[in-house]
């Protein structure tokens, strides 16, 4: 009798994990074990759980500290990195640009390295646990080399005392460490955010992503005010060290929520996946996909055949990859061969990917405009007057207003615009994905344009024979202002959309998309410094971006980035109105964002 008591419990405990987990009623009637084995929320150990017993908004609290945490370390390196490879490793504004462009676009290019290995083998919670220990192994080697090597004289490279010129072990050391710290943050951000949004029900992701961007901001605005003042006036080791001690309180942070997280298994390398998809095609080029897309080849019941994910439903975009889950002759009376033949939900994975791709090259452009507040923006500022009083307001402290107009934003927005266009268009997140990430680029635009004005007015203003103008650089406030109201839309954007529209088994590369933009976004931005001086400092002509900038233009390499983000702004928005999102089996509700093209023009 005892033992029939714990078996119906048993049941019902299965009942209610698949019921919470949105498998429906006909689940409950199947292999309840391998249902919540594949597709459940699990503990730490691997047990099944129930949601309203693990995740919510405590634990996510704490990955919400971590994010805050471990980019306050992360940007306590990177927002004044320009300045450090100029002022202490000698390099002109050109070379430090560049270089900072490069290792910039290698952090976010890590993001995909880690949403990878998530993924496929690792899950999310131990991807995020041994890239934040790299991350800290990077800084603590950064703070150590600046120290023993590169800070000589003690307080050089403030813009006053030079440094003398390091040895080459020295030199080695520090690119080693800011690499490691690239490896570290860059493989952990798209998993920690995924994560997060794993401890949050669908209803409230929106607002966990913008508490996410939130705190990302919150994190570096004490680092863009506090530790740039002091590596600006030669504490470079100091403030290296209050950044590695971030990152290792991040990481206990991390390590306390461990009993609370929800666990979602890997779901195998989907490489081999999409592969099979573009081989079983090519295999049966020849056949007719049929008219009906119920006589696709599909799993019978709830099951998938990746495992892990939910069914995705079938979409008419790239048609003749449903060639790969047309059944032939061969197929029925041999065994499956996955080369051969494919599940439609296998087949949907692929088209998710590539109906992702032109939306995710239009956010590019974007991102170069971005990036230009580590780099140009900063350069810019040097060689403004700075001085109020005693004080000299560090160039890379400017960024504080790009941080605090994310925060202003962020509020206006969900407290303001989302109601009012709730109202208007029905849609009770306001705007969507789509929109907000449209409305982004033409804010972007528009910084491109105030940056290229102040740097008209700051040229008007240089006198012969100083290196500095007079304009005051306050005069750089609406640039940062608008680059931080167009991250609100764009980067908010982004999170939401590619973590929403990734299929289950890939959502950390989904996240990692916005990341991977931002990285190719610097590359870019490194190519077209390059290309701009090679081909305007030909005949002895100094450039757009000499390394003395009174010398040069730099006001029309920012208009030249404005006309580029008009031009990507009008390819973006035949992409939007292309786009059809993704539904999956046992959704109540899709989402639709397709054809919204005209109403981010509407509302623009």
């Amino acid at each position: 009798m005892a033992a029939l008591e714990i078996s119906n419990k048993d049941i019902s405990l299965k009942k209610q994990v698949i019921e919470e987990n949105g498998f429906g009623e006909s689940a409950v009637n199947t292999d309840l074990t391998q249902n919540e084995q594949k597709k459940g929320p699990v503990d730490e150990n691997g047990s099944l759980v129930i949601k309203s017993n693990s995740g919510g908004w405590k634990p996510a609290f704490l990955l919400l500290a971590n994010q805050g945490l471990a980019t306050l370390a992360f940007f306590g390196v990177g927002v004044n990195l320009v300045l450090f490879l100029t002022r202490v490793l000698q390099q002109d504004n050109a070379n430090a640009a560049n270089n900072v462009s490069k290792w910039t676009g290698t952090v976010y290019m890590c993001s995909l390295i880690g949403a990878f290995l998530s993924d496929s083998y690792w899950g999310r919670y131990l991807t995020c646990a041994i890239f934040q220990l790299i991350f800290v192994l990077g800084l603590v080697l950064l703070s150590l080399s600046s120290w023993l090597f590169l800070i000589k004289p003690d307080g050089c490279g403030d813009g006053v005392i030079d440094c003398r010129p390091a040895s080459s072990a020295g030199v080695a050391i520090f690119y080693l460490s800011i690499y490691l710290v690239a490896f570290g943050y860059g493989g952990h951000q798209p998993t920690i955010a995924t994560l997060g949004s794993d401890q949050i029900d669908e209803h409230a992701k929106a607002a966990f992503f913008c508490y996410f961007y939130f705190a990302l901001n919150v994190g570096s605005l004490f680092s863009n005010t506090i530790l740039v003042y002091f590596e600006d006036s030669g504490k470079w080791t100091l403030g290296f060290l209050a950044s590695a001690g971030s990152a290792v309180l991040a990481l206990i942070l991390f390590l306390i929520g461990t009993p609370k997280y929800r666990f979602f298994k890997p779901c195998g390398n989907p490489l081999p996946r999409v592969a099979q998809v573009f081989v079983a095609t090519f295999r049966k080029w020849d056949v007719t996909v049929p008219a009906d897309s119920e006589k696709l080849y599909e799993l019978e019941g709830s099951e998938s055949a990746i495992k892990g994910s939910r069914k995705i439903m079938h979409s008419n975009e790239f048609g003749f990859l449903d060639k790969a889950a047309t059944k032939t002759q061969n197929d029925l009376h041999g065994t499956n061969d996955p080369w051969r033949l494919c599940t439609v939900t296998q087949v949907e994975e692929a088209k998710c990917v590539l109906k992702m791709l032109p939306i995710w090259l239009c956010t590019i452009i974007y991102s170069v405009v971005f990036t230009q507040m580590a780099s140009l923006f900063v350069e810019q500022g040097v060689v403004m007057n700075s001085s109020t009083g005693d004080f000299r307001l560090p160039a890379a402290s400017m960024s504080a207003f790009d941080i605090c107009s994310v925060l202003v934003f962020t509020g206006i927005y969900r407290q303001i615009l989302v109601p009012v266009a709730g109202r208007l268009t029905g849609n009770p997140k306001g705007l969507s994905e789509l929109q907000r990430m449209g409305v982004g680029l033409i804010i972007g635009m528009l910084a491109m344009v105030a940056a290229g004005i102040t740097e008209i007015e700051r040229l008007r203003r240089v006198t012969p024979g100083y290196e500095s103008s007079s304009l005051i650089i306050f005069w750089q406030i609406p640039q940062y202002t608008l680059v931080g109201a167009s991250e609100v839309f764009m980067y908010v954007g982004q999170l939401e959309f590619f973590n929403g529209q990734a299929p289950d088994g890939i959502k950390s590369f989904g996240s990692s998309l916005c990341m991977a933009s931002i990285s190719l976004g610097n590359y870019v931005s490194s190519l077209l410094v390059n290309m701009v001086m090679g081909i305007t400092a030909r005949n002895n002509k100094p450039g757009w971006i000499p390394g003395n900038l009174n010398s040069g233009h730099m006001d029309r390499f920012y208009f030249l980035l404005a006309g580029l983000t008009v031009i990507d702004f009008g390819i973006y928005l035949y992409c939007a109105k292309w786009y059809k999102c993704i539904k999956l089996e046992g959704d109540v509700e899709a989402i639709e964002v397709e054809g919204q093209a005209d109403d981010v023009l509407r509302k623009v």
